[in-house]
């Protein structure tokens, strides 16, 4: 069996140049799957609001909903390193609700959690759960919880001054003690300054091919999600095939074809 993914290793990753490979998962079965397919990092997204719960934006989901997923994806994984988002105001709002959100999530199985931003309040959040041994990944460029706040989905650090503040936030994460940034939707030049100024790992959203790693939404690639994205690539169709093996079934209900005495019970005689 593969060694465990831990921090250390996405570490020791970078350090060899080795490309980190992670994507989010949301159940049982994906996570065994992703295991299967050698993934390295496993997220627990406050995606799921839009791919599992149909929210427009993650902001609606809760503590409860992560937890709730979380459990199920622990049960699926063995070797990826699994890290759990921290919903909106689960953190940023007190140090001390950070910390105990922080907790309640590693008490679920998860072995680091992922917060966005690096406001004074994160910054010491991120300080405080890293003081009590709690692994932290740092998420920076599109943040999708401050979305009303960029006033949609949209690039992130176009002019030179945005640019100088991302790279001084990231610098800023990793000396509170993030383990590792994420870095969403911004130029790739800037991911390539920033993934180079940096001694943690940067894995990338739409951030182009200097990162240290990469991150993609599950139904995304999958081909399971309605909308396609610039900065993602579908490797297979599933929405079709499940939508074609589905309507397959359905009509052979309605026609009688299924089930068949092969797929029924007798008694003997």
């Amino acid at each position: 069996m593969p060694e465990k993914v831990t921090t250390r290793t996405l570490q020791q990753m970078k350090t060899q140049r080795q490309r980190i490979v992670a994507i989010t998962a949301y159940d049982y079965p994906s996570a065994q799957l992703a295991d299967a397919a050698g993934v390295d990092v496993v997220l627990v997204g406050d995606s799921l609001g839009n791919t599992m719960l149909g929210y427009d934006t993650t902001l609606p989901v809760q503590l409860d909903e992560i937890l709730h997923h979380l459990k199920a994806v622990r049960r699926g994984l063995t070797r990826a390193l699994l890290v759990a988002d921290m919903p909106f105001l689960s953190y940023g709002v007190s140090v001390e609700d950070a910390v105990y959100h922080a907790g309640k999530l590693m008490q679920s199985g998860a072995e680091a959690v992922k917060v966005e931003g690096a406001t004074p309040r994160v910054l010491e959040s991120i300080r405080a759960m890293v003081g009590i041994g709690i692994p932290v990944m740092a998420h920076l460029g599109l943040t999708p919880q401050s979305i009303h706040q960029f006033g949609g989905y949209r690039l992130q650090g176009r002019t030179a001054s945005e640019q100088e503040a991302l790279l001084h936030a990231a610098e800023a994460v990793q000396d509170a003690g993030a383990f590792s940034l994420v870095l969403e939707v911004i130029p790739a030049s800037l991911a390539k300054r920033i993934t180079e100024s940096l001694h943690i790992p940067t894995i990338g959203i739409g951030a182009g091919v200097h990162c240290d790693g990469e991150i993609q939404v599950w139904h995304d690639i999958l081909g399971l999600s309605e909308k396609t994205f610039k900065h993602t690539k579908r490797y297979a169709d599933l929405r079709s095939v499940i939508t074609h093996a589905l309507r397959q079934y359905a009509d052979e209900v309605r026609q009688r074809q299924f089930p068949t005495p092969e797929h029924s019970f007798e008694l003997e005689p």
